[in-house]
């Protein structure tokens, strides 16, 4: 692929509206090098959306792009927060949005690039507004779903906010466990924040899927998961051990290295584990950005055509 002369994009270019160009998928797809290709092409810069990379502690358990990968296009978002702070997908929104109306004072396209659903949609759509739970809120209901597990969790929901119930996904823990927390906290039903009104944006937002068949799919998380553990995940785990009960380590690729940790799975079962969880999220990716029908999808191989495309719905 023949990289064409880039300029940075300016108030005198002949278009109507900058483009925001979202390259999203399931974990372990291959969005990393796919986006590096893409950014390189226009000579646009990245904004990730994986929710993970935020932090700059998890390197090897986030998948985090490499200092080479890094050196090739100029990234933000990328271990731009410690572990321990406090950061949510409205304050993403606001951050994000900001950093759009700079850049696009100088490219015509920007890329955002990840798989974190709700970080895509905050950008694309636009969060409600959700109060902040405070950090005694989040202790109690964590200490609820360690203690009674997640039927107990999806009971007190349905007590709680019948509405949302019926909505959310039932087998995800962070999304019940943050719909109890607001509802205990403001004394209001989950549901009541939640407006689902599309905010408008000032720029055009070309989304372009990546997927591969589901054999395909499963075979690459297996081997990544595999290739984390070579390079030192264990060790990376290990290190923040003592903070294991903060929020962004009750994550796929710690918290079941924490359970070998306190001795109660052995190591093999744990990274099996780590597999199985993997290979579950991305189901779960994959229905949310299935309802989406504005993705245009594409096999990560299939480069070309979707550069092709890219450049007929920016011209």
């Amino acid at each position: 692929m023949n990289k064409p002369d880039s300029q940075p994009y300016t108030a005198n270019c002949q278009v109507e509206r900058p483009t925001l160009l979202v390259i999203l998928g399931p974990t372990g797809v291959g969005k990393t090098n796919i986006s590096l290709q893409l950014a390189e092409h226009f000579g646009c810069p990245i904004i990730s959306s994986d929710s993970r990379q935020f932090y700059r502690e998890l390197k090897i358990g986030t998948a985090a792009p490499t200092a080479e990968q890094l050196s090739r296009v100029k990234h933000y978002f990328i271990g731009s927060l410690s572990i321990h702070d406090e950061y949510n997908a409205a304050q993403y929104e606001q951050d994000a949005i900001q950093l759009l109306d700079e850049l696009f004072l100088k490219h015509k396209v920007v890329m955002l690039v990840g798989g974190s659903m709700m970080y895509i949609d905050a950008v694309c759509n636009g969060m409600d507004y959700m109060p902040t739970v405070d950090t005694e809120t989040r202790a109690f209901w964590q200490k609820q779903f360690t203690e009674f597990g997640l039927e107990f969790m999806q009971q007190e929901l349905k007590r709680l906010d019948p509405l949302h119930y019926d909505q959310v996904d039932l087998q995800n823990p962070k999304r019940i466990i943050h719909a109890l927390e607001i509802c205990s906290m403001t004394g209001k039903p989950f549901s009541d924040f939640r407006t689902g009104q599309r905010k408008e944006r000032n720029f055009k937002i070309l989304k372009i899927g990546l997927n591969r068949p589901r054999p395909e799919l499963y075979e690459r998380i297996n081997a990544r998961v595999d290739e984390m553990m070579e390079h030192g995940l264990l060790q990376e785990a290990e290190q923040f051990y003592p903070y294991k009960e903060l929020n962004t380590l009750n994550t796929v690729g710690y918290k079941e290295l924490y359970e070998y940790m306190d001795g109660n799975w052995t190591l093999d079962f744990a990274v099996n584990m780590i597999k199985q969880d993997s290979r579950r999220y991305a189901k779960r990716q994959l229905t949310w950005f299935n309802r989406d029908k504005e993705i245009s999808w594409f096999h990560p191989d299939e480069l070309e055509s979707k550069i092709e495309l890219v450049v007929q719905n920016i011209k």
